[in-house]
């Protein structure tokens, strides 16, 4: 999915001059890395406001045109109003695409609805973490990972080492030997309460059949006892 957005040099700097901006319905930000000079840099809040909203903005290599030149750029952070839906500051880093970068790619869930645990054990898909930082190039970086959980059951969870993450990306957890859980299946405990009743019951049940089977199998024997 390409983003692309656009920006402008700033001139001036300082607290009122952002006061300004912000009135002027702009976003104030700063462009830096690449070994370059940081750029202040303003944004019309209307357009970045929309496009914060989507999931891919915060985790995809996008498209800045900056004073019309284009520059390839990574959200780094966003600062919001307290309560206002407003955007007060926002942080770009250019794209080397020789180098490596880390990013937090959201996790997509899928299958839980077909899981043995959910479908068999009643049981709750908890997810344990929803995003994974990762190293890649540029060119590599994806949206979002998917987690399919298709196959997990009651008790058991998914771990990073069981995702298959696409060509060019590393886990940055797992390289440093943390194969941390992603996801797994709990038992509700009113499903363990009905479980735990149903086997109770079955218990009481078994002596109760053996003491009928010993009083029908009685007379039978005094039958052959007389004969």
């Amino acid at each position: 999915m390409k983003i692309a957005f656009k920006a402008t040099t700033r001139n001036v700097q300082g607290t009122s001059a952002s006061r300004r901006l912000r009135r002027a319905d702009k976003v104030p930000g700063i462009l830096y890395g690449a070994g370059k000079d940081a750029t202040v840099i303003e944004l019309d809040h209307n357009e970045i406001y929309h496009k914060l909203r989507l999931e891919a903005f915060h985790a995809s290599v996008l498209d800045m045109e900056l004073d019309g030149k284009a520059e390839q750029v990574l959200l780094r952070d966003v600062q919001m109003h307290a309560w206002k839906q407003n955007v007060l500051h926002i942080d770009f880093q250019r794209v080397d695409p020789t180098k490596k970068i880390h990013m937090k790619v959201p996790l997509h869930f899928i299958n839980a609805d077909i899981a043995p645990g959910v479908k068999l054990s009643g049981g709750i898909v908890s997810h344990i973490i929803n995003e994974l930082d990762v190293a890649c190039l540029a060119k590599d970086l994806p949206e979002f990972i998917e987690v399919d959980l298709k196959d997990l059951v009651a008790g058991h969870s998914i771990h990073l080492s069981n995702l298959k993450l696409p060509a060019g990306v590393e886990s940055v957890a797992l390289n440093r030997k943390d194969d941390q859980s992603v996801a797994t299946i709990i038992i509700p405990r009113a499903v363990a309460a009905d479980e735990a009743a149903a086997a109770t019951v079955a218990a009481a049940d078994v002596p109760a059949a053996n003491q009928k089977a010993k009083e029908e199998e009685a007379p039978k024997k005094d039958d052959k006892a007389k004969k």
